[in-house]
C-alpha cells in the first residue's frame, strides 16, 4: 500500500468514526427513561444523563409518610435511570456494535443491571 491509498484508507475510517459519533450524539439526545413506583404513588422521567425531568405524585402518596414518600421517589428515580440507561445501550448497539470495545466501555458507566 503506498503512502495516497494509506492516506485515503486512514481518511475513509476518520469520516467513518464521524459519522457514527454523529449518530450515536442525535440517538442519545432523545433517551430518557420512566419508571412508577409499585404502588403507583410515584412516577419518575428522567433525561439520558439521569437528571430528573418530571415527577409525578398521585392521591396514592397521600397517604404515604415523609420518609416512605422520600424513599419512594428515591427507588423509582433510581429504576427510571436504569430504564434511561437501557435505552442508551439499545440506541447505541446499532451505532457501535454489540460486542465493540466502545459499547463495553458505556455498558461499564451506564446504570444497567446486570442481565
Amino acid at each position: 500500500m503506498d503512502g495516497r491509498e494509506w492516506l485515503a484508507d486512514y481518511r475513509h475510517r476518520l469520516e467513518d468514526v464521524r459519522a457514527r459519533a454523529a449518530r450515536a450524539e442525535q440517538e442519545l439526545a432523545g433517551v430518557s427513561g420512566t419508571a412508577t413506583s409499585r404502588d403507583g404513588a410515584v412516577t419518575v422521567t428522567v433525561d439520558q444523563s439521569g437528571a430528573l425531568q418530571h415527577l409525578e405524585l398521585t392521591t396514592h402518596a397521600e397517604a404515604l409518610s415523609r420518609q416512605e414518600l422520600a424513599a419512594t421517589v428515591l427507588d423509582t428515580s433510581r429504576l427510571a435511570r436504569q430504564d434511561a440507561a437501557r435505552r442508551a445501550e439499545a440506541a447505541l448497539v446499532p451505532v457501535f456494535g454489540e460486542r465493540s470495545a466502545a459499547m463495553q466501555v458505556l455498558r461499564a458507566h451506564l446504570a444497567v443491571p446486570e442481565r
